[in-house]
């Protein structure tokens, strides 16, 4: 009959107006990242690797079928619209109003509370603090999220399809935000209806106060595993099947999906003008692994002329990628990735006994889940990787707290990187720089107090701001006020 023609079909799809939605399965497909393995497996598969090699899984998309608008320019309406009366639909969301980019869900799946509402802010008195032209630097502040971090972005995109699949126990290994969003989150959907329980495995005794704090506030059950982050995500990847744990970390393919509107609210806070570097601390890497995607895709689309370039940033005390990518030379080569070179370097740190150390728990991950998706990043966007110690961290969380807007210490190491690369001409004081704050100040309190009441000498903190203790008198106040 002529009303299944396949021709005919994909015609009435192409005239639909934009928006509408689609039927999941005729243009959006979970692909392996491998191009020489090149496995496809519908949106509805419930799996984090692929089945016939092993890699990691992109979400891909038949763009024909899918069509994407003909320019950027046409989301301004809706950030218009979302600025004047903020509301909770999906225009109104940091994520879902770029929902033709992220062509997967149907409108009345999509899981928002408000996420996305974050800023692009311009950063001339940081940057005269540190060398860079007036107008050259710019801050993407994601701590103004719901749950005070970048990783709200990508819990509206996965518990999307938790709830189409409809999956009742969410789970996630975490440092802190992610246990946070993912707590979020369950809360709000089992409020709206289907039931979510959240479940959380933390190390013992390596999260954040302020984050664990909002996992226990929010109704997750949280569960405290004798080791590091590596260990509780690998319980948690053997476990998920056996428990009916739907995996929320970035792992998930749909996790990264909601990761990429950070870089279409950069884009969209320039212009639409594509800046020359992206700067990104590097963790468990899901954010650079977003971004690269996320600006490939753009630009294969036409709706950029060109790719910026990308610096990931990692703590010395958890350095895996800078020493995979900067002493091992390992590289994601178009596909062709030298797995052995990586699983040696990991058997050698197990021999040795290492693991992840910095202040800045949030990166404090030895062993990434998107290594290979983060190569792949570099490789488009002609990346560098770089170290910095956590007192140049620190320093640099206080920069942004004195210029800027206060973060937590991990969004440090991208000012650390970016002073790092300045000094050694990497980046000229003339090139648009963006770097990426991922967390508010308030995540991890006790490392703010500490910087400034330390009592260490004064050069292992630059920029200390000590509270001053002061008789109760005015005389005394005075005198205080006027030093």
């Amino acid at each position: 009959m002529a009303g299944n023609d396949p021709a005919l079909k994909r015609w009435a799809i192409l005239k639909r107006p934009y928006g509408a939605p689609l039927p999941m399965t005729d243009h959006a497909f979970q692909h392996c990242i491998i191009p020489a393995c090149g496995q496809s497996y519908a949106v509805d598969d419930v799996l984090f690797a692929c089945r016939k090699c092993g890699a990691l899984l992109d979400v891909r998309y038949d763009w024909d079928l899918a069509r994407p608008p003909d320019t950027l320019s046409f989301f301004d309406a809706r950030r218009a619209a979302a600025t004047g009366r903020p509301g909770t639909g999906p225009d109104s969301s940091g994520v879902w109003r770029f929902r033709e980019l992220l062509p997967f869900a149907r409108d009345d799946d999509l899981a928002t509370i408000g996420e996305g509402r974050t800023l692009l802010q311009q950063a001339d008195e940081l940057a005269a603090a540190i060398g860079i032209k007036p107008g050259r630097l710019f801050l993407q502040y994601e701590g103004f999220n719901p749950s005070g971090s970048f990783k709200d972005n990508g819990m509206a995109a996965a518990f999307t399809i938790a709830r189409r699949l409809g999956k009742r126990r969410v789970a996630c290994a975490s440092t802190g935000n992610t246990s946070a969003s993912l707590a979020l989150y369950a809360h709000h959907t089992a409020a709206a209806g289907q039931q979510m329980e959240a479940v959380v495995f933390v190390g013992g005794g390596k999260i954040a106060l302020g984050k664990l704090a909002q996992a226990l506030d929010y109704g997750a059950r949280t569960l405290q595993i004798e080791g590091d982050f590596d260990t509780c995500m690998e319980l948690i990847q053997r476990s998920a099947h056996r428990l009916d744990l739907y995996v929320m970390n970035s792992v998930n393919p749909f996790r990264l999906e909601g990761q990429k509107t950070i870089i279409y609210r950069v884009l969209e806070g320039l212009n639409w003008e594509v800046p020359d570097w992206i700067i990104v601390p590097g963790g468990n890497l899901g954010n650079s692994s977003a971004f690269g995607k996320a600006l490939v895709e753009l630009r294969d689309l036409g709706l950029i002329d060109r790719l910026p370039r990308l610096a990931i940033i990692n703590a010395e005390g958890a350095n895996t990628l800078y020493e995979l990518y900067n002493d091992h030379h390992i590289r994601f080569d178009g596909g062709k990735v030298g797995h052995h070179t990586a699983d040696a370097y990991f058997a050698m740190i197990v021999a040795e006994g290492r693991s992840a150390r910095t202040v800045a728990s949030a990166i404090e991950i030895g062993r990434p889940v998107n290594l290979i998706k983060a190569l792949r990043s570099l490789e488009w966007l002609s990346g560098v990787v770089e170290q910095v110690a956590d007192e140049v961290i620190l320093d640099g969380k206080a920069l942004v707290g004195r210029y800027g807007y206060g973060c937590e210490p991990a969004s440090g190491a991208s000012i650390a990187g970016l002073r790092r690369l300045l000094d050694t001409q990497v980046i000229s004081p003339t090139d648009r720089v963006v770097c990426i704050l991922t967390g508010h100040g308030l995540k991890d309190p006790q490392v703010t107090v500490a910087y400034h009441t330390d009592r260490r000498p004064p050069a292992a903190r630059a920029f200390p701001n000590p509270p001053v203790a002061v008789a109760a008198d005015i005389e005394a106040i005075e005198s205080a006020l006027s030093k």
